[in-house]
């Protein structure tokens, strides 16, 4: 059976840390609803834009958010059905939806398409569900929801009206070999046709055995996206389609965090270092992937952080205007005076404050306590030098 060969570096354990607290913070925040629905569209956004963006699309991501919530499903226009669009990219065309064509969307037909592609990949993500108990340490024995045919519905949807229709969800049947854009240098050579099945079918197999199950989901997570790379199963699209398989994996192992994050954005900031990383795993003789899963677990990691501090912000927001039934301004000084406080239990002194923001000014610090009283945020306890600030019931 097939077996992932790497070692568990003091850098994916650190990463592997910060998802978890993420995760755990994001998950049990106490936000609205209505909130939970903009984070969970802005990462839906973010994930077509970037991970679309990071293949060659030129649409920007004003122009994908129009897409993808005012095209409805089917009600687009292709010029031939008949003929694969990678035929059609020096031509520029116009979205005949009268809603779209009112916004002055004009761009190329494969990159409009391509976005209303991922768009249903990710609806057919949210479809898959996550099965009872499917979390790190208690996840069924009978579970195997990777299947050929998951992978190939993922592929088929990536690729609708891109490529040829017989080319959709088929592996591929021809020998295909990966070069430098730049310089057409040979990066990598992926298995041969011949060899794509078995390969597939091994590495499915161990994703659903009990000892894959043993790997932690964030690990079996970034192993499925290098697999598939490497394997490279299709003619096309195997890039997205490896990112989308390793987000079904997350999603379904209780790693989907709300649905609130994009691991794309950061593969396309710096897309250099996102096929570096690929490229040196595919480079390392004895197979093991040990530099890949650093890159992967730290990008999940910067991630999951950037959204678990919007979320803070929010939730801390939320509770002041909760307490006050207003909204109030505040600093950085004063949201880490606040932080402080609710992690001490709700108490400091001045000098706590002090030793926590070095290089202000006393007189600073007292005015910062002194607005915090004023909204009723804070309250003073006792005027000797022992006193200490509160938060305010």
């Amino acid at each position: 059976m097939y077996q992932p060969k790497y070692t568990i570096t003091n850098s994916i354990l650190k990463n592997i840390g910060f998802i978890e607290a993420a995760r755990e913070m994001v998950e049990n925040a106490p936000l609205v609803p209505h909130w939970e629905a903009q984070f969970r569209r802005d990462a839906i956004i973010r994930t077509i834009h970037y991970g679309t963006h990071l293949e060659g699309n030129q649409l920007n991501r004003e122009q994908v958010e129009k897409i993808v919530e005012e095209i409805p499903n089917t009600e687009y226009r292709i010029p031939n059905k008949k003929t694969p669009l990678d035929e059609l990219d020096d031509s520029v065309f116009s979205i005949q939806n009268s809603e779209l064509a009112s916004s002055g969307i004009v761009a190329r037909e494969r990159d409009i398409q391509e976005v209303l592609n991922y768009r249903e990949v990710l609806k057919y993500i949210d479809s898959q569900g996550i099965p009872v108990e499917a979390v790190y340490g208690r996840v069924k024995t009978d579970f195997a929801p990777y299947s050929l045919e998951t992978l190939s519905e993922i592929h088929r949807l990536t690729t609708d009206k891109v490529l040829p229709e017989n080319e959709q969800g088929k592996l591929r049947q021809v020998q295909v070999v990966i070069r430098n854009k730049s310089n057409g240098e040979l990066i990598f050579r992926p298995p041969s046709p011949a060899a794509v099945p078995l390969q597939l079918e091994d590495f499915l197999k161990w994703l659903n055995s009990p000892e894959g199950q043993d790997h932690h989901p964030v690990i079996r997570a970034g192993i499925a996206h290098w697999e598939l790379v490497r394997i490279h199963p299709f003619t096309d699209g195997n890039g997205r389609t490896a990112r989308a398989m390793a987000m079904l994996v997350l999603f379904q192992e209780g790693y989907d965090v709300k649905q609130f994050f994009s691991i794309e954005q950061y593969y396309d900031q710096n897309p250099r270092d996102y096929y570096d990383a690929l490229q040196k795993a595919g480079s390392e003789k004895d197979g093991d992937i040990s530099a890949w899963l650093e890159y992967f677990t730290d990008g999940l990691a910067v991630e999951l952080s950037r959204v678990k501090e919007r979320v803070m912000q929010l939730s801390r927001d939320l509770k002041l205007k909760g307490k006050l039934g207003r909204q109030i301004p505040i600093t950085e000084r004063q949201i880490k005076i606040l932080e402080y406080m609710e992690v001490n239990n709700g108490y400091l002194t001045t000098k706590d404050t002090f030793k926590m923001i070095p290089m202000t000014s006393r007189d600073t610090i007292v005015r910062d306590l002194r607005y915090l009283i004023d909204k009723g945020v804070v309250r003073k306890v006792g005027r000797t030098k022992a006193s200490r600030y509160v938060l305010a019931e």
